[in-house]
C-alpha cells in the first residue's frame, strides 16, 4: 500500500510518515493478526519502533488510527455507490478489488479479535451504513425505509456476517495472494446482491403486511389453543 510514485509529496514529513507506517500497519495486522509486534510494522514502513511510539504512542492508539482510515475509506466507497446509482461507479470500485484488499483483511482480523476496540469499530460501522443508505434515499437512488435505523443494522449485519463467514473459511488460504482471493468473493456475490437489492425477493409485501397487522396485536396463547370437540 506505500505510494511509490515519483512526484513530490505536498504533505508535512511527519504526516507522510505517519500515514505510511499506518498503511504498513494495515497491511501487517491484516495478514498476520495483532499478535505482531510495533518493530515489525516499524520495519515494514521502513522507520525505527521508536518513530511509531513518537507518531502513535501505542499498539492500540495505532489500531484505531487503522480504524479510523479503513472506516474512512469504506464511507466514501458506500457513498459514492448509493448515491450515482450507475453501474460505471460499479465497475470503477470492482477495478480497484486489489486496493481495497488489505483493508478488507484488517477489517476482518479485526472483527475477528473481539474486545472493546472490535465493538467500537462494529458500532461505527452501524452508525455509517445509516448514514449513506440515508445518503441514498436523499438522492432518489433508494427506497425509503419505516425505520431506517433497523434497516441499516440488519444490511450491515448481512454484509459483516457474510464475511466473517467467507473469511473464517479462505481467510488464511492464501497468504500471498489474498487480493485474488477477495476479488473472487466480490465476483461471486455481487450478482445475486445487485438481483436481490434491484428486484426484491417476495413476489409481493403480503408477509409484511401480515406481520405489521400482526405485531401491534399478536395472538395470545390462549387465541393459538386448540377448541375443544
Amino acid at each position: 500500500m506505500r505510494d511509490t510514485s515519483t512526484k513530490r509529496d505536498a504533505r508535512p514529513a511527519g504526516v507522510a510518515t505517519a500515514e505510511r507506517i499506518r498503511d504498513a500497519a494495515i497491511v501487517r495486522f491484516g495478514r498476520d493478526g495483532f499478535a505482531i509486534g510495533l518493530r515489525t510494522v516499524a520495519a515494514d514502513a521502513g522507520v525505527t519502533a521508536g518513530l511509531v511510539v513518537h507518531h502513535f504512542g501505542s499498539k492500540d492508539a495505532l489500531r484505531r488510527a487503522c480504524d479510523e482510515h479503513v472506516l474512512a475509506v469504506i464511507r466514501a466507497e458506500k457513498t459514492k455507490a448509493v448515491t450515482t446509482g450507475t453501474a460505471a461507479m460499479l465497475f470503477a470500485q470492482l477495478a480497484q478489488i486489489e486496493h481495497f484488499a488489505p483493508m478488507v483483511r484488517y477489517l476482518v482480523r479485526s472483527l475477528q479479535s473481539g474486545g472493546d476496540l472490535a465493538s467500537a469499530l462494529v458500532e461505527h460501522l452501524m452508525a455509517d451504513a445509516q448514514r449513506y443508505l440515508a445518503a441514498g434515499v436523499e438522492a432518489g437512488v433508494i427506497r425509503p425505509s419505516r425505520d431506517p435505523e433497523a434497516r441499516s443494522r440488519f444490511l450491515a449485519y448481512q454484509n459483516i456476517g457474510g464475511m466473517l463467514l467467507w473469511a473464517s473459511m479462505h481467510l488464511d488460504d492464501h497468504p500471498d495472494d489474498f487480493s485474488a482471493a477477495f476479488r473472487r468473493y466480490s465476483e461471486e456475490i455481487t450478482p445475486p446482491a445487485l438481483e436481490l437489492f434491484s428486484q426484491g425477493l417476495f413476489v409481493d409485501r403480503s408477509m409484511l403486511d401480515d406481520y405489521l397487522m400482526y405485531v401491534p396485536d399478536p395472538p395470545s396463547a390462549d387465541d393459538a389453543a386448540p377448541t375443544a370437540s
